[in-house]
């Protein structure tokens, strides 16, 4: 049975499959434990109810496709639509609160691998991440290798008690090497060529992950983050759908909205989060469905002006509070938005009147409260107490319509 070197020490690094170092900086100790990368996967009796939410700090996914802990999720869309930003600043936004991060980078070149730690090192939180790399130089097998041995890395630090969030980017390049090894070996192939044990291979990957009871009665967790690639935004592929139906829903990432501008272009109408809604809030919950739901009259909305049709006053101010919802939800690589603080700037825009002029106007609105919140600590403690004490939606519009003058 393959076996790698698991342990604190690869903290920080980037390793192969095996465990080996692939980046020598100086400090770096040799792990000596060693684990099964085909460890059985925990029965019902050792797994918890998924209750704790994940915060992303990308604000279009914590309020309209939430995530939680243990919770697999399947990110897809087309090359190039910002799949890999998103997931760098989830792992910056995880890391940054002491939690591990795995990031599976299966058959990447090198410089997106020295791209992927510089980032990590300049943000500072390379110390909670370790990267389990391959390059498509490398023989297959090892290639094959790689997203069992980040799962195997993740439930060495779950054993330690550590919620571990795993990024397997991606998984379609993976069943493309396995179908390679496949082919090679003769054996008979199934849809489209692959292996007709793909769907089991992939789902005995992902079943590892999840909410865990430890010994000593304490809890741990693996999230898991895999990802898909798509062919012009066709959702049926083999590969696709069959990581959507072992998975906990999927973040759909269009490149129609990706070519119109929109950061990060997440189609949230064909989004879909199945545990994440049940860790929220109340107040999530309320905030979640109203803007959901005002998000697609907008859309219907903008239509008619296409037509140069005559608008209302009622259309006019339904249409400028959607342009600051889209601002809102629009949000620039690689910065992360604490929750406490997207809940506040959402109440601020829902119902202020003080920012209807233009989108600049709006963004540069939103760029001074996050910078007050960044730097003014009187500020941040306030605007957390005032989200803490809100347990409704229209809870928190009262608090902010007569206490905002005071905060700001």
């Amino acid at each position: 049975m393959v076996s790698v070197l698991v342990g604190e020490e690869q903290l920080g690094f980037i390793i192969d499959p095996l465990g080996v170092p692939l980046s020598f900086s100086t400090g770096y100790k040799k792990a000596t434990l060693r684990r099964s990368v085909d460890e059985k996967t925990p029965g019902l009796e050792n797994r918890l109810p998924i209750t704790r939410p994940l915060e992303t700090g990308v604000t279009v996914v914590d309020l309209l496709v939430p995530l939680a802990m243990g919770q697999r999720e399947l990110i897809i869309g087309d090359r190039k639509t910002g799949k890999s930003a998103f997931l760098q600043q989830t792992a910056l936004s995880v890391a940054s609160k002491g939690h591990v991060c795995i990031y599976a980078a299966v058959a990447k070149k090198r410089n997106t691998i020295k791209r992927l730690e510089d980032f990590f090192v300049e943000t500072g939180v390379m110390k909670n991440i370790i990267i389990v790399a391959s390059t498509p130089q490398d023989p297959t097998g090892l290639i094959f290798l790689t997203p069992f041995s980040a799962m195997t890395l993740a439930e060495y630090y779950r054993d330690q008690g550590r919620d571990v969030v795993i990024i397997l980017d991606d998984l379609t390049a993976h069943a493309k090497f396995y179908r390679e090894i496949s082919l090679l070996a003769r054996r008979f192939p199934g849809r489209d060529s692959y292996p007709v044990d793909i769907f089991h291979l992939h789902a005995r990957l992902l079943e590892r992950a999840g909410s865990f009871a430890l010994s000593g009665g304490k809890a741990a967790s693996i999230t898991a983050l895999p990802t898909a690639e798509t062919n012009m935004g066709d959702l049926s592929g083999y590969i696709q759908t069959n990581l959507m139906s072992m998975t906990d829903g999927h973040i759909f990432f269009d490149a129609d909205i990706f070519s119109r501008g929109r950061r990060p272009a997440v189609n949230t109408f064909l989004s879909v989060t199945r545990v994440g809604r049940q860790t929220q809030t109340p107040l999530l919950r309320q905030i979640s469905r109203e803007l959901t739901s005002f998000l697609a009259n907008f859309e219907k909305m903008q239509s008619y002006t296409h037509f140069g049709a005559e608008l209302s006053a009622t259309v006019k101010q339904s249409l400028q509070k959607g342009e600051k919802m889209t601002t809102l939800l629009d949000q620039t690589f690689p910065q992360t938005i604490p929750l406490s603080l997207q809940i506040f700037l959402f109440g601020l825009l829902w119902q202020s009147p003080r920012v209807d002029q233009n989108t600049a106007q709006t963004r540069e609105y939103i760029n001074k409260i996050i910078s007050a919140y960044n730097q003014n600590a009187d500020f941040k403690g306030k605007v957390e107490k005032l989200v803490s004490l809100s347990d409704s939606l229209e809870t928190l519009l009262e608090k902010i319509r007569t206490q905002a003058t005071q905060l700001l």
